[in-house]
């Protein structure tokens, strides 16, 4: 890295290389039975730099062909963007616990036992389901240096487990599933088992939805297959800077309810998001992006932030090493007091979404969301009586936030990115057939 960085240096104002290699191990399984174990590494050098003003951007799994990567590089700025900001001296970095050595013990065997569990325990409660499974580990190292002086090196450790399930019976379908990750390996298969049996439960029996609007309620993975898109599109920094963001403009404002609050943080320890900083080296932070309903903050890399005259709040990723872009690290909702079993009671008729599919083909960027029900159920008289088919909910993230009826005290991790609890919203159009 340094050798790159020298050789960088004496053809541009500033330079960074940022390196990654990580090692991942997927165990597979499908229709019920293991399908695939494979091993994967993957190493790569990106070199950014800063030419007559001009971002040069290339990158290499070749890490010794120092003279070609910082010649694409110089090609690629001939055309690039103006850049408008300095890259990160060196600081100091929050100590951040991503990394447990515990993660490279864990043999082969012990993941394929872990699978086989998982599926034995849903397969035990219903017998012709089909399920696939997955069980993963790895660990990542990073690495950047610039010319400035900045440097950063971590290591973090990644460990999956998930199952999803199809129930069919002629034309009636049922899709069930919960996943966990961390950086411990010590996910148990019986945790994510119970959450999938329980919505089997739940499943037992049909139920019919009238079309008319509806009290919903969104469990954790409802919130975040209809509401987090579009909030995370809108708290993004490049979107605010092009004027796409509806909120961009209303900073300091009464949006939401005045009892739901956001941020994104990433320093949480042992959770896969965080990091002690972003790809481009800046210091990880929690930022406050709602508190009590007023838009607090938004989500920032170098280069946007300096285009709208503020600072960077540590949100640099490179989606598979291409050019830093804003991106949310672990999105946070402060859980509230009500349990989900006092929501339920207090409806007379409604519906409990627990996957809404195809909610971000909409006017995403708008607040916009409308998809099929997945996975939900009706609600009669402050009971869960069954499953909905063939139901459609649609809705605004702003209007349905803006009067809450209740946040739940039940928060939890979805996919390792989104901690939220269940959301009451006291109105929704609900469509049936």
């Amino acid at each position: 890295m340094e050798k790159i960085l020298a050789q960088a240096k004496q053809v541009a104002e500033e330079a960074e290389v940022f390196m990654v290699s990580a090692e991942e191990t997927p165990v597979q399984f499908e229709a019920n039975c293991l399908k695939h174990i494979q091993s994967k590494q993957s190493n790569y050098a990106a070199l950014r730099i800063i030419r007559k003003g001009r971002i040069g951007y290339a990158i290499t799994t070749e890490l010794g062909d120092r003279q070609n990567l910082v010649d694409a590089a110089i090609e690629t700025a001939e055309f690039g963007t103006i850049a408008k900001f300095e890259f990160p001296s060196l600081t100091v970095y929050p100590r951040i616990k991503v990394f447990d050595p515990d993660i490279e013990s864990v043999s082969l065997e012990e993941m394929i036992k872990l699978g086989e569990e998982l599926i034995n325990t849903v397969k035990g409660h219903t017998q012709d389901i089909l399920c696939e499974a997955e069980v993963t580990k790895g660990t990542i190292s990073t690495r950047i240096i610039n010319s400035r002086g900045g440097k950063v090196s971590y290591r973090q450790s990644i460990f999956a487990l998930g199952i999803g399930g199809q129930l069919i019976h002629d034309t009636n379908m049922l899709f069930v599933g919960e996943s966990q990750s961390s950086c411990h390996p010590t996910i148990k298969a019986e945790n994510i088992a119970r959450v999938v049996l329980q919505q089997l439960e739940l499943a037992k029996n049909r139920a019919s939805m009238p079309s008319k609007p509806l009290p919903v309620i969104f469990t954790p993975n409802g919130v975040v297959s209809a509401l987090v898109p579009p909030l995370m599109a809108a708290f993004n920094g490049k979107m605010v800077l092009q004027g796409a963001s509806p909120i961009g403009n209303r900073l300091g404002e009464l949006v939401f309810d005045e009892n739901l609050s956001l941020c994104d943080d990433s320093t949480i320890a042992y959770c896969p998001e965080s990091r002690p900083s972003d790809d481009e080296g800046t210091p990880s932070q929690r930022t406050p992006l709602i508190q009590q309903g007023a838009i607090a903050s938004f989500i920032y890399d170098l280069q946007t932030a300096a285009l709208t005259h503020t600072r960077s709040t540590g949100n640099g990723s490179r989606n598979n090493g291409g050019l830093p872009t804003p991106t949310p690290s672990a999105f946070i909702i402060t859980p509230g007091n009500t349990s989900f079993d006092e929501m339920v009671n207090d409806i007379k008729e409604g519906l409990v979404i627990e996957q809404l599919m195809g909610a971000e083909q909409g006017n995403i960027l708008g607040g916009d969301f409308s998809g099929n029900v997945l996975l939900g159920y009706k609600i009669e008289s402050g009971k869960i009586v069954g499953r909905v088919k063939n139901t459609m909910v649609s809705g605004n993230v702003y209007q349905a936030l803006k009067q809450i009826t209740a946040i739940g005290s039940d928060a939890k991790w979805v996919g390792g990115s989104v901690n939220t609890p269940s959301i009451y919203c006291p109105s929704l159009s609900v469509a049936s057939k």
